[in-house]
């Protein structure tokens, strides 16, 4: 008996071939945008930043450094309240001036707030050393003698003196969590047991993530459950999500879930740089998004122990409910109608 030889299957047709290489390379300039747009964007403004010191002093300072738009001043009564602020996050750092004007001012920055605006209030610490130098000198006076402190404090730990590894740590939770929904979504069938396993792998991701950035690499401080906590909730939430939206549109779902977690917020999670230096509205959308709220999150719990994480943690909670109720939808919605058989009375 002959086996019937399997005709090989038809070249593409050289039209299609082409514009299909055309269409990957838009593609691939679209996800080049996604990362690149909001730092070709962002720009060094209001950053909130305490000042305390006599009324006339403060005045002075706020017209003269206002006029960048770097700079969104929030006043505090003394340096105890501009630590306060500082370390409720509600600043990234102060400028205290001394009751007399020749008195040199004092600098406080939040390196593990945010590097970046540590180094930028340090600039203006040097600034304004030159600026009192240059008075001193044409008083007659030793020009030497005049140095503006920088105090940092809420340092980084010496593990991360950079805080590079915290700040890259966003990327592969979310890549972690996106990788953990499609892969459930891929090998496990049921929408309850989708989820079971959702819970599985946060859970245990949490728990293996806070041990390799908290107990190997020491990047976090803080509560080691609490920093497990968030990180098994950023899990779960991305997850959950992923697993949603293929329950209700199939493996479209997945590539949604991917934009969404990946092209979107990523690039508007502000892990490297204060949010408010994003293109507005952007940097305050990112942060109710799973990568930015996140973020805050970790650096909160870490370093911030008085700082409020409420919006964080409810803006987590909120993405797994979205994910379990899409997984819901799309369950009871593609579950084949029921007809129950009429009995027939003899």
């Amino acid at each position: 008996m002959d086996s019937a030889i399997p005709s090989p299957p038809p070249h593409t047709k050289w039209p299609a071939a082409v514009l299909i290489g055309v269409v990957a390379s838009v593609l691939l300039a679209v996800v080049v945008l996604a990362f690149l747009w909001p730092s070709k964007t962002s720009g060094t403004h209001d950053l909130p930043v305490s000042v305390a010191g006599p009324a006339a002093s403060v005045t002075a300072l706020e017209t003269a450094l206002g006029e960048t738009g770097t700079f969104d001043f929030v006043e505090a009564a003394d340096r105890d309240e501009a630590v306060a602020q500082i370390e409720s996050r509600e600043t990234y750092g102060a400028i205290v001036l001394g009751d007399n004007p020749a008195d040199a001012p004092e600098v406080l920055t939040a390196p593990a707030g945010s590097a970046v605006a540590a180094q930028l209030l340090t600039g203006v610490a040097t600034q304004l050393q030159a600026q009192m130098a240059e008075q001193v000198a044409a008083a007659g006076g030793d020009a030497s003698t005049v140095k503006v402190a920088v105090t940092p404090v809420v340092p980084l730990s010496g593990s991360d003196p950079t805080g590079a590894g915290l700040a890259a740590a966003s990327f592969p939770l979310a890549i972690g969590g996106m990788l953990g929904g499609v892969l459930i979504s891929l090998l496990v069938v049921g929408a309850v047991r989708r989820l079971a396993a959702v819970g599985a792998f946060a859970v245990a991701a949490g728990l293996i993530l806070a041990f390799i950035m908290q107990t190997w690499f020491h990047y976090l401080q803080g509560d080691f459950w609490l920093n497990a906590l968030a990180m098994g909730l950023t899990m779960l939430a991305t997850s959950a999500f992923i697993v949603g939206c293929t329950s209700l549109f199939g493996r479209v779902g997945m590539g949604i879930g991917a934009v969404v977690t990946i092209f979107i917020g990523i690039p508007l999670s502000a892990a490297a740089v204060p949010w408010q230096f994003l293109a507005a509205p952007w940097g305050a959308i990112g942060q109710f998004l799973v990568p930015g709220a996140s973020s805050t999150l970790i650096r909160t719990l870490s370093y911030f122990p008085d700082a409020s994480s409420a919006q964080q943690w409810w803006t987590l909670t909120g993405w797994v409910a979205l994910g379990v109720i899409l997984a819901l939808v799309g369950h009871f919605r593609s579950r084949p109608s029921m007809h129950v058989p009429e009995s027939t009375i003899e």
